[in-house]
């Protein structure tokens, strides 16, 4: 027999984004599931320091945060389950979700918090020295490198600002690009062509994010000249890789509009999605901050949405006796 779990709303995901809006919901009596996915917890979880997260004035740790979070969103009323979601059906409501082992989720909202993925380039040494030197966040990560030798690689939007950014903590900038010119919109160009900290290594490629030290940190990067092959070595105190971002809608491509390769389209300012009592928060939908503390603002913003959405539905109900 199918085992059925029925809620007024129904969360994928739990990041931020997902367990903001599970307190938000279990404080409104919506009875809240959370189901956690391929990576409970989201982001934070393979982060170590967080010092930009508001509340804390000392360096913690994002495991510890999301644990944290989690212990809040239980307390208040949320159920958790450990699930991977295979199928879904957003064609009528109650929204239907299905996990892989055949457990049917019914929510009369749902709120998608399925978050995205930095894209890593997959080569020796990056997994190793994560968190050790190597990051995929300038924002998070780089007040850590003040005063330091760094490196970002890669050539768009995000490159570039990461790039910009690093030089409010850096004198020694370097953007590597494996091409002779940059993707990036051309006001964000002229601003990393001018700036005296910034410098670029066109045509080249890392081979290898190269370790050393006791503790073992990042000590520089072997390179390739995607022109000639020759190799080389830079020394570098931090590695940003800033090639961009994959959110994690691959279930939803066939059933929501999808923006800017494949975030969910949401009404501006808000994360309401064209289908009522649908929702979607944080790095799912935001394809520009990708902050911890900006998704967890949109899934509160998603659980007040989601509550008025069902207050207003029974007032009609009422009103039509």
């Amino acid at each position: 027999m199918t085992e059925i779990h029925r809620t007024k709303m129904l969360i994928l995901g739990s990041g931020p984004a997902g367990l903001s809006a599970a307190i938000y919901g279990a404080r409104a009596g919506l009875e809240p599931i959370v189901v956690q996915g391929l990576q409970p917890g989201g982001q934070l979880t393979i982060t170590t320091d967080v010092e930009n997260y508001p509340g804390f004035r000392d360096v913690v740790q994002g495991p510890w945060l999301m644990e944290e979070m989690q212990a809040q969103a239980d307390k208040v009323g949320t159920r958790t389950m450990f699930d991977t979601i295979v199928d879904v059906d957003i064609s009528q409501r109650p929204f239907r979700m299905t996990g892989d082992g055949g457990t049917v989720y019914e929510g009369d909202t749902l709120v998608i918090a399925t978050g995205a993925q930095a894209k890593w380039l997959g080569v020796e040494g990056e997994q190793e020295l994560g968190g050790k030197g190597v990051s995929a966040c300038a924002t998070c990560d780089g007040f850590f490198y003040r005063g330091k030798k760094v490196v970002v690689i890669g050539g768009g939007n995000t490159a570039v600002e990461e790039a910009l950014y690093m030089t409010n903590h850096s004198d020694d900038v370097t953007l590597i690009h494996r091409r002779d010119s940059l993707r990036a919109e051309k006001i964000l160009q002229d601003r990393l062509f001018t700036n005296p900290k910034i410098t670029v290594l066109w045509n080249k490629t890392v081979e290898k994010f190269v370790g050393g030290g006791d503790p073992e940190g990042l000590v520089g990067v072997d390179l390739v000249d995607t022109q000639t092959g020759e190799k080389s070595h830079l020394p570098t105190d931090g590695a940003f890789v800033a090639i961009g971002h994959a959110p994690a809608t691959e279930i939803f491509k066939d059933h929501l509009d999808l923006i800017d390769g494949g975030y969910i389209e949401v009404k501006p300012g808000t994360p309401k999605t064209k289908i009522p009592g649908l929702f979607a928060c944080g790095d799912v939908m935001d394809h520009v901050y990708r902050q911890a503390v900006t998704a967890a603002g949109t899934g509160c913003m998603a659980a007040l949405d989601a509550e008025r959405f069902l207050a207003s539905e029974e007032f009609e109900l009422l009103a039509a006796e």
